[in-house]
């Protein structure tokens, strides 16, 4: 509902636009009761304080757009545009955000028409959370559809500005599949990725040292993948995975990914072995995603009973499991379920745990291992000391995973289908004390309508503390050298 409005208080907000006192011109405006619509949704965030500008689109019939961006009831600067496209300069957006930690922030807008009415819109409500964000989010860009990776890169985002560089081209490496990357995110500088066919390894960066290693000794029956590191950066877990592709005739979902059979193992840096998790045991599971605790004493992982060779998919579901681990013996203890989505009807997968150890994020769906195309996915939370689990508030009607914690965890950076159900972009939400998120917000670019062209889709966002400077020569010098083979466990070795 709109209505005229010709107070006191409303002629001089308006006044403050136009650079004249409410004596001197009679101004006629419209007071609306509701917020106007931008685009992308910045509205009731919670934002990190070193976050890039929120640039925006208003979607409102005007031919002048006035913004004006306050705190507690004082200005902090104004926009004016000709259009409906509002830039924030990086300056004044970094004095806000600098002088607002810990606040609330408002973005009032006035819109003139082309017959010279104003529209004052209620204003819009953000907050400036205390904690920051990392500085840079990893992510790889690929078609949605996973037919082709022909054109496939790994590209880091420095969060504080729209600064994003391209760390890794397939290109580089005669166009082979590149995956899985992975930090060890605020603990060491560490980080690896793989890459499959000519030149395929999982390639280790440390130091500033590039080195590719063949994890797939003749004793183990299928690759490593799936890699989470070990806080000491002396163990890598890898679940060991024979995967199948279906694509699906329906629209709504594309690919599905499922597992034949699955088991975890252990990458030793310091000795070059790969040990199994579960010495000695039998086959009628499959365990996948594995998640190390803070303290690295607790190993997470997704288990399904092993499928046999008839069996429908759907039928499929992980519930979510621990054991213990000695770092010094190298030995597990006895596994030990915590959650049993089974029971409902659901699956879990991608566990993610905070940096406090109280909570494990978690992608549940109706069914499988691999719901980056099930429109139900959705993103919870597992309280580790109550045993509940909860939806969080930073989900949409479209899928939502691929979930990754910043390193102080209060921040969760996700894929996301939102938008046209076809390709995800990477998302970011406030994650509380409590075990509650915030609404999520589309991670800001220069035009902030970039996102609706690129037909392409960024999917695995990992936040990380680590800026990486591969540069071309490196990776190409790399990928052609003998690859490190890794040792298979001896008795002997435990």
């Amino acid at each position: 509902m709109i209505f005229r409005h010709t107070s006191l208080l409303l002629l001089l907000f308006i006044s403050l636009f136009y650079g004249c006192t409410y004596e001197n011109d009679k101004v006629s405006a419209l007071k609306s009761e509701r917020i106007p619509n931008i685009e992308p949704d910045y509205t009731s965030l919670i934002i990190p304080p070193d976050i890039a500008p929120l640039n925006f689109v208003i979607n409102e019939e005007g031919s002048v757009y006035y913004v004006d961006f306050s705190i507690s009831g004082n200005s902090f600067f104004k926009l004016t545009s000709r259009n409906n496209t509002i830039k924030i300069p990086s300056g004044k957006w970094k004095n806000l955000l600098q002088n607002g930690v810990g606040k609330e922030f408002f973005i009032n807008i006035i819109i003139k028409d082309k017959s010279g009415e104003i529209t004052i819109y209620e204003p819009i409500k953000n907050r400036i959370a205390a904690e920051p964000a990392d500085p840079f989010i990893t992510y790889r860009v690929i078609y949605p559809g996973y037919e082709s990776w022909r054109e496939l890169e790994i590209r880091q985002r420095d969060l504080t500005d729209f600064t994003s560089r391209a760390v890794i081209k397939n290109t580089l490496a005669e166009e082979n599949c590149i995956n899985c990357h992975s930090f060890n995110n605020g603990r060491t500088g560490d980080f690896l990725f793989h890459m499959r066919g000519s030149r395929g390894g999982t390639y280790f960066c440390s130091d500033d040292k590039l080195e590719k290693h063949n994890l797939k000794p003749s004793e183990l029956k299928n690759g490593a993948v799936y890699p989470r590191w070990h806080p000491s950066g002396r163990f890598v877990a890898f679940s060991s995975n024979k995967i199948v592709q279906r694509f699906h005739a329906l629209n709504n979902k594309k690919v599905e990914v499922s597992d034949l059979e699955s088991s975890l193992v252990l990458y030793d840096r310091d000795t070059n072995e790969i040990l199994p998790v579960f010495f000695g045991s039998d086959s009628s599971f499959m365990d996948t995603y594995p998640e190390w605790s803070p303290d690295g004493k607790t190993l997470y992982f997704c288990r399904a009973p092993q499928i046999g060779e008839i069996y429908d998919y759907r039928s499929i579901h992980y519930n979510l499991w621990k054991v213990t681990f000695d770092p010094d013996k190298r030995t597990f203890g006895r596994e030990e379920m915590i959650y049993n989505a089974s029971k409902e009807d659901r699956s879990i997968s991608f566990p993610r745990i905070s940096p406090d150890g109280k909570y494990i994020v978690v992608t549940m769906a109706d069914y499988g291992c691999f719901p980056i195309w099930h429109k139900e996915a959705d993103i919870f939370a597992f309280d580790l000391e109550a045993g509940s689990m909860e939806r969080l508030d930073l989900n949409s009607e479209f899928t939502d995973s691929y979930h990754s914690f910043s390193s102080n965890g209060h921040w969760i950076v996700f894929a996301s289908r939102r938008g046209n159900g076809s390709v995800t972009r990477p998302y970011i939400a406030y994650f509380d004390e409590n075990g509650k998120s915030g609404k999520a917000f589309l991670l800001p670019q220069v035009n902030p309508l970039s996102d609706k062209s690129f037909l392409k889709s960024f999917n695995l966002p990992e936040f990380s503390t680590v800026r990486l400077d591969f540069t071309p020569g490196q990776i190409r010098k790399a990928s052609k050298k003998e690859a490190l083979n890794a040792k298979w466990f001896t008795n002997d070795s435990i």
